[in-house]
């Protein structure tokens, strides 16, 4: 035996009309099983909890990625920062004679850097992968 259904005139603006149309055939779903679900998800008691506990849920989730690109930023600046510091202290200043033929041979090697640079953002090899092999002693 199925619930007695009441009838209802209700007046939608034309946009929230449209979307109702559209997500009911993308769901194969009528507009009025949708609106049905809508208002008891809306009018439940534990309603508002669940909602509470989905968004905490998705809010956690942002959170470690947050903290995985924190650590990925630092590992990218401290990286960075020791081959500096690495290179102005091992590197004697050119004399002026030497130096076209140290700028022609810096760009040709900064053009080779971002040859390969681009290959390992495509093909997906990361610093950071290598260093984690690195330390665990696996190849």
């Amino acid at each position: 035996m199925t619930a007695a259904r009441i009838k209802y005139s209700v007046r939608l603006p034309a946009d929230l009309t449209r979307r109702l149309a559209d997500h009911a055939r993308s769901k194969r779903a009528s507009q009025t099983a949708i609106i049905e679900a809508a208002l008891e998800s809306f009018l439940s008691p534990d309603g508002v909890e669940r909602l509470e506990a989905a968004l905490a849920r998705r809010l956690d989730h942002i959170g470690r990625q947050l903290d995985r690109l924190g650590w990925n930023i630092e590992l990218s600046n401290e990286t960075l920062a020791l081959f500096v510091r690495h290179w102005l202290t091992s590197t004697m200043p050119l004399p002026d004679t030497a130096l076209k033929s140290a700028q022609a041979m810096g760009k040709e090697r900064w053009e080779r850097f971002v040859d390969s640079l681009s290959r390992r953002m495509e093909l997906g090899q990361r610093l950071r992968r290598e260093i984690s092999r690195d330390l665990s002693g696996g190849d």
